[in-house]
């Protein structure tokens, strides 16, 4: 990770729900909501299961890998926090849910529907981290 004086990224905003992704973020790893009613995977956290209305959950850890399942190059408004073109990217990950990030490291003409990307962290103020994508050699 960088020098904290160097961090530019905004803190996430961190809520009853989601501060159990947002720590497990900060330590490296990536989780999704699992409910124990009926087994499904679920992001962003919520307190209740969309499919069968549970209120149980527990969080497991993910893979970190998955293929862009869509994507925009953002340019406009620029927040000095972020280095631009920003590459958001909506990742589908192996296990099926899907998360909102960035594509870090990858040239703008490169991405593309079904790339095969990797999770990273990127430390945030405030000593988080936020997950962030990188392209993925096939067969890794």
């Amino acid at each position: 990770m960088s020098n904290q004086a160097d961090v530019r990224r905004p803190a996430p905003i961190v809520t009853e729900d989601s501060s159990a992704f947002w720590q497990a973020a900060a330590e490296g790893r990536l989780v999704a909501q699992q409910c124990a009613g009926c087994g499904r995977l679920r992001h962003p956290p919520r307190p209740m299961c969309p499919y069968c209305h549970s209120t149980e959950q527990t969080m497991v850890e993910l893979a970190g890998t998955g293929v862009v399942y869509s994507y925009s190059i953002l340019h406009h408004p620029q927040n000095p926090a972020f280095t631009y073109p920003v590459l958001a990217v909506l990742v589908e990950l192996d296990e099926g849910v899907r998360i909102l990030s960035n594509l870090v490291g990858t040239d703008p003409g490169a991405i593309a529907i079904g790339l095969p990307v990797e999770v990273r962290f990127e430390p945030t103020v405030d000593g988080m981290a936020v997950p962030v994508f990188v392209r993925r050699e096939v067969g890794r």
